[in-house]
């Protein structure tokens, strides 16, 4: 009997989901080979619907799929990092100054009590990666461009498969959580460009980090 309990709806979502999570647990390293035979038998599952969910995790580029081998955990370069960052600091930071122009006040005071958490959190590395990626995904969110979140999210999946993430730099939290002010200060003085800048630079520091 399998020891995972599925319910029939969107089966392959259910299983595209597992298995992006221990993907993100490293559970599946990158450059592993998918034993797709082994996986349907755990999760008491036909082929079918891992297939499906594998085509899913491949156009999230969390998955390489390969003629006649199957499917493997994507393995991201130092090309791929770069070329990840540069984007995310350009949508991250277009977005910012959105906000910074068009953001009411009840929603500043969201992103200002968010902020509040991560600076409490930053002992707490785990709690931080979480909660400083649900500021990011709360501001796109309030800049309201649907285009941008998905290509954001897609590429912030792809980052996590990056085995030296920039945060878990010696100091590396702290110094992200100054350029986080910085970002905070010019979103609360309206400041579209300054936000926009203090957004990108968050990320140019984030990649050097990363490197």
């Amino acid at each position: 009997m399998s020891a995972f309990s599925l319910s029939p709806r969107a089966l392959y979502e259910e299983v595209a989901e597992l298995l992006r999570q221990r993907i993100f647990r490293r559970e599946l390293e990158p450059g592993s080979w998918i034993d797709e035979l082994r996986i349907a038998e755990d999760y008491g599952i036909s082929r079918t619907p891992l297939r499906e969910a594998l085509k899913v995790l491949a156009a999230e580029g969390l998955v390489t799929m390969k003629v006649r081998r199957g499917a493997y955990v994507t393995e991201v370069s130092e090309k791929d990092m770069a070329d990840i960052y540069h984007l995310l600091g350009l949508l991250e930071s277009d977005a910012a100054g959105v906000v910074a122009s068009q953001a009411n006040a009840e929603q500043l005071r969201e992103l200002v009590s968010i902020h509040a958490e991560l600076e409490a959190a930053s002992a707490d590395r785990e709690s931080f990666f979480q909660i400083n990626e649900r500021f990011h995904l709360r501001l796109l969110e309030i800049a309201d461009n649907r285009w941008r979140s998905q290509m954001v999210g897609d590429l912030r999946k792809v980052m996590k498969l990056n085995r030296h993430h920039s945060l878990l730099k010696s100091g590396r939290i702290q110094e992200s959580l100054a350029e986080h002010r910085s970002v905070m200060a010019a979103l609360q003085a309206r400041d579209a460009a300054r936000a926009s800048q203090a957004m990108l630079q968050h990320f140019d520091n984030g990649l050097e980090a990363a490197a």
